[in-house]
């Protein structure tokens, strides 16, 4: 799944045009690598937000598509932030 898709399914970032915009403006990585929207997401990857001067950092638990908004947590666990 594509890292923009995913910070919109899982309710992260709640636009999906927004998720995009931050990662052209290099502020998600994936393992510590610099992301771009369309960069694969697996289970097990640590994605990391900054949002102006706090960063979320969060595990990636599941891949579901249309996740509904009561299942939407479960997509990840929150490691800091």
């Amino acid at each position: 799944m594509r890292v923009d898709k995913f910070l919109k399914n899982s309710r992260i970032i709640k636009r999906r045009q927004v998720a995009k915009e931050a990662c052209e403006n290099e502020r998600v990585k994936i393992n510590d690598k610099i992301a771009k929207a369309g960069s694969e997401v697996c289970k097990g990857d640590i994605i990391e937000i900054t949002f102006g001067k706090s960063v979320l950092k969060v595990r990636v638990l599941d891949l579901i598509e249309g996740a509904k908004k009561n299942t939407a947590d479960e997509m990840y666990e929150v490691i800091d932030g």
